[in-house]
């Protein structure tokens, strides 16, 4: 698996945000997002899952090998933690999900509706959904939301095991996860602002 990112540049609201961010990201390797709140992450990552057109460059990676979680934990809140679990599976064409279930620590609530839930055991339950994805590369979001210090262990043991079986992980955090890891500061890449005359062509 290897995701190349060529001049990709973004835009919020019609309006660029991002320009010329190129990087490679390989089989085995963790890379961390940071940026000010508002420069662009959260779009950036969107437009490389394939869920939002860029205004220029190129992602080189079928979007078919992208597993993305973001601030929603994508909850069926009348289902079970296991049934979720299951669901999730069936759509990606897995079986397996006792790994997900004992790599966030959710054996004990395989039975409990996910309304009932509090909200770093509902964000657990979320992240548990990457595992049974098959999928290689995880684009991830701010994940720690709502965990304790205990659970951002067991997310961070989850990245590495997935990264030691192949895969890799592209993540936007603010927090140390205690990962080996690249960093890229998005704020070079900040798009410069347009001229009058420019305003009217971002939306059309």
């Amino acid at each position: 698996m290897e995701l190349q990112v060529v001049d990709l540049g973004v835009a919020r609201g019609g309006l660029p945000i991002l320009q010329g961010v190129s990087f490679t990201l390989e089989a085995g390797q963790v890379l961390v997002l940071r940026g000010p709140n508002g420069i662009g992450k959260t779009t950036l990552l969107r437009a490389i899952a394939g869920l939002q057109p860029a205004l220029s460059g190129h992602v080189s990676l079928d979007p078919e090998a992208v597993a993305y979680a973001a601030h929603a934990d994508g909850l069926k809140s009348t289902l079970s933690v296991l049934e979720n679990l299951t669901f999730w599976a069936q759509v990606y064409g897995t079986t397996d999900v006792a790994p997900a279930l004992q790599a966030f620590a959710l054996q004990n609530l395989a039975d409990r509706p996910a309304q009932n839930l509090s909200a770093g055991q509902k964000r657990r339950l979320g992240l548990a959904r990457l595992l049974v994805t098959g999928r290689p590369l995880w684009v991830l979001d701010e994940p720690t939301v709502s965990l304790d210090a205990s659970a951002v262990t067991l997310f961070a043991d989850a990245v590495r095991a997935h990264c030691a079986r192949g895969g890799a992980a592209l993540i936007a955090t603010h927090i140390d996860l205690g990962l080996q890891s690249d960093l890229l500061d998005l704020t070079p890449f900040k798009a410069t602002a347009m001229a009058q005359g420019d305003f009217d062509e971002a939306f059309l």
